[in-house]
């Protein structure tokens, strides 16, 4: 079996991005399919992954055996070389496609050539974060308790729009701070004691802010607290550890390969780690992540703001774990998605029943992309 082709379909979603697949055919007639959404920043991100996929990606692929998933990868490596995310996301995409076709060909789900089932239902946490359009407490609110009533027992948000952590102190940073903290009080009121809240940072503040956010995230019984502080500064991020003992602190979500973790779990500073299947490298690079952290007591639960395509991938990885946290779910970002694959994405009390077919186990409906296609 040899690759014959690459094709980039780019499904439009939202305000948030579009999703971006890729699908690998062969010389036999099986296709793959991987997703590389979200790979970058700005309105060309999109079409940069996509430029990568096809001028880089696809030549150092063409005539592979697909079955051969680590020697395809390794040709791969070049292109990450200095190129960033959407390199990095690109190449993912190419590694999920690459199991799909080899679980395919084997007749065998990915998570079974990885030595799973340790569950076939894979516990999810909802993010509304990309589903909330109104920005307010009572919007983040509506969705919380829409997602709760859904079955989900745990929801996250992010809501700490358009600070600047150069600027923490002014008196708008001050403004959009407090509003971000009665969002986080609304959600809790909203789904009340038996569902739990995550909050995402983004990255917003300093340590000095992140202590102070943190205080006020304890007194309502929220322990989740995603990258407070920008995951590339290693030493905000040891200084902050043990002045926030009550809290979680979570990241990683758009670090690549094993070596981009190693630091991080080496210094001690996450109590869960977030490999995203997009960004990662991919499945088999996620899971020697989640075996990594784990090793060192580091608890995991995949980054997933995603598609169905990634959701899919990251269940494989979910699947082969022994320990999982949660996989997180793109709640609500549009009513069509289950049906964007066949068989649909099945969620069922706030858990993914793990799709039972050969490689990712769903491939795209047509007719659903077709109507959706940018």
């Amino acid at each position: 079996m040899r690759i014959t082709g690459l094709e980039v379909v780019r499904v439009g979603v939202n305000r948030r991005g579009d999703w971006l697949f890729v699908r690998l055919a062969t010389d036999e007639g099986l296709a793959g399919i991987g997703e590389a959404s979200h790979g970058g920043v700005g309105p060309e991100r999109d079409a940069i992954v996509a430029a990568i996929l096809e001028r880089q990606c696809a030549p150092l692929l063409h005539g592979r055996d697909p079955r051969a998933v680590l020697a395809a990868v390794a040709a791969l490596r070049p292109v990450t070389a200095g190129q960033g995310l959407a390199a990095a996301t690109a190449v993912s995409a190419c590694e999920q496609a690459l199991w799909d076709l080899a679980g395919r060909a084997a007749g065998q789900s990915v998570y079974r050539l990885l030595g799973g089932p340790a569950r076939e239902r894979i516990p999810l946490y909802a993010n509304i974060n990309r589903a909330t359009d109104d920005r307010t407490p009572e919007g983040f609110a509506r969705n919380a308790a829409a997602a709760a009533a859904e079955g989900f027992r745990a929801v996250k948000l992010a809501p700490f729009d358009g600070m600047d952590r150069r600027r923490v102190r002014d008196r708008d940073q001050r403004e959009r701070l407090r509003r971000g903290l009665d969002c986080v009080a609304a959600v809790r009121e909203a789904v009340g004691a038996g569902v739990e809240v995550y909050v995402d940072c983004h990255s917003h503040f300093d340590v000095p802010t992140a202590v102070e956010v943190a205080a006020e995230l304890r007194a309502l019984g929220v322990w989740w607290f995603e990258e407070p502080v920008p995951t590339e500064d290693l030493e905000a991020l040891a200084r902050l550890r043990p002045l926030v003992p009550d809290l979680e602190l979570i990241g990683g979500e758009l670090l690549h390969d094993i070596e981009g973790f190693r630091p991080y779990l080496a210094a001690g500073v996450w109590d869960a780690v977030m490999p995203d299947v997009k960004h990662c490298g991919g499945i088999a690079a996620a899971l020697a992540i989640a075996r990594l952290a784990a090793a060192r007591g580091v608890a995991v639960a995949p980054h997933n703001p995603s598609g169905p395509v990634a959701t899919a991938a990251s269940a494989q990885v979910a699947a082969a774990l022994p320990e999982l946290r949660a996989l997180e779910h793109a709640w609500g970002e549009v009513p069509w998605r289950a049906d964007l694959v066949a068989p649909r994405e099945r969620i069922e009390d706030g858990h993914l029943i793990l799709p039972d077919g050969p490689g990712l186990g769903v491939t795209l409906d047509e007719a659903v992309v077709a109507a959706h296609r940018r």
